[in-house]
């Protein structure tokens, strides 16, 4: 007899993964090496470890070893929040009177608000392991800066974070969460590094991106010896973290015999997709399944859509390592558009290979449509969704809504990344009907594109 299905399926503490997914042991084509901003050159672990923690940077060039070991200690602090349950949208299937199936995967119910802790609580460890003194970051919603913020208060670690600054501005209680913890945050781009002041005299009033926050926090943690850097997302040592995403919604799903059709995951630097996705892209790149797999980026930022996959520097400063990724160009400048985890140059190495290859899709979304789908979900889920899980949310419920047309019961999966209890400002912008979308011109995108690096593929 079939298990019936409840609304929320739990995992059990003993199916808590033991090991993370290294998604780019399974590609055939692997992702381009990341290259030394200096030598142009495929970057060297050696090289890598004079910014990231030396076990990070072992991870991030690591394409060839399938699964990695969780240490003890992680998991010990995983367990405080995962595993973390697969709930059944029944009420919204009810509401959009589809006959599709929705599932969504919680990544909410912890202290962050959101997915980000499953890789700050990893990457604060090595540097603590190593004997760092701290640690420094950028954050864009400040989902990660908060993250962040409690791994280093569990291990005693100093936390430096640079906050976008229209977020800073946006988002004050999520600062005061990282202060809460012990971190010092500072509006990005400042007045503090030689990099924010170069970018403040180029763009004089510019409300931030994660590429200058990231460059600012690359040029403090290089300054001082007891410092490593920790970035939230892009990285693929990051994506390997996020791993228990996808292995705990793979591990439920099958408990029930459930068959996934459509997996849909919002993508700004790709930590929250590349983690969802990553067992189940195991399978299709095995030729076991054939998922349907979407990507889900805001109008404003269409970096998947609208990008170019070339080689590119990862922050505004560009003194990041170079990456070959779908990209708007370094010196893109997204608009201040409420979803800050989003507003992301570029994507993840592993995550451009994969939609190179054809083996997922993108689409992006404008933000007005995004917040009414919130909504839509927030008053019949009892959930307040983060604006840019609410991506996900608006094409989960656009292929519901196609399945209502053909009369399809297809299987819809989304990651819902995290909660919007900080982001009241842009819910409040909303519904007093004072919200725009932006959509860039070609004219903006081509400006982006200029600030390319002349480098062959």
């Amino acid at each position: 007899m079939k298990k019936q299905i409840p609304y929320k399926i739990y995992l059990s503490e003993k199916e808590l993964p033991k090991k993370w997914l290294n998604l780019r042991a399974f590609m055939d084509k692997k992702p381009a090496p990341l290259l030394n901003p200096e030598t142009l050159k495929p970057i060297t672990e050696e090289e890598l470890s004079k910014v990231f923690c030396t076990e990070l940077a072992r991870q991030e060039i690591d394409d060839t070893t399938p699964y990695i070991d969780i240490p003890e200690e992680i998991r010990n602090f995983y367990k405080m929040y995962r595993p973390a349950p697969l709930i059944r949208a029944y009420c919204l299937e009810k509401a959009l009177g589809t006959p599709a199936k929705i599932y969504y995967k919680f990544e909410g119910n912890n202290t962050s608000g959101s997915h980000k802790l499953n890789s700050a609580i990893a990457q604060a460890y090595y540097a603590k392991k190593q004997g760092l003194k701290g640690v420094t970051t950028e954050t864009g919603a400040g989902q990660w800066g908060t993250a962040l913020s409690m791994a280093c208060s569990y291990f005693g670690l100093e936390c430096n974070v640079y906050m976008v600054k229209c977020s800073y501005e946006q988002k004050p209680f999520r600062r005061e969460v990282m202060r809460t913890y012990g971190a010092s945050v500072t509006p990005s781009p400042s007045e503090t590094t030689a990099v924010g002041r170069k970018i403040l005299e180029e763009f004089p009033g510019t409300t931030g991106s994660l590429g200058c926050a990231i460059s600012e926090a690359v040029e403090a943690a290089s300054k001082n010896p007891e410092y490593r850097y920790v970035l939230g997302s892009v990285l693929n040592q990051v994506l390997l973290h996020q791993s228990v995403i996808g292995l705990e919604t793979k591990t439920a799903l099958d408990k029930y015999k459930i068959k996934a059709d459509i997996i849909i995951g919002c993508a700004g630097g790709g930590s929250n997709l590349g983690g969802l996705i990553a067992p189940f892209m195991v399978e299709k790149i095995k030729g076991k399944a054939d998922y349907q797999i979407i990507a889900v980026e805001p109008a404003s930022c269409p970096t998947l859509t609208r990008g170019k996959y070339a080689y590119d520097y990862c922050d505004t400063g560009k003194v990041c390592p170079i990456a070959k990724m779908y990209t708007l160009g370094n010196g893109y400048i997204p608009s201040s558009t409420h979803a800050g985890g989003l507003r992301y140059h570029g994507m993840t190495t592993t995550l451009s290979e994969l939609y190179d290859q054809g083996l997922m899709e993108a689409r992006s979304v404008e933000q007005t449509e995004v917040f009414s789908a919130a909504e839509q979900f927030a008053r019949v889920e009892g959930i307040l969704p983060a604006p840019e899980s609410s991506h996900a949310i608006r094409v989960a419920i656009d292929e519901a809504m196609k399945c209502k047309e053909t009369g399809e019961a297809k299987t819809i999966v989304f990651g819902l990344t995290g909660t919007g209890y900080f982001d009241m400002y842009a819910y409040k912008k909303f519904n007093d009907g004072e919200m725009s979308d932006y959509i860039p011109t070609e004219e903006d995108i081509n400006k982006g594109l200029k600030s390319l690096p002349d480098i062959k593929a």
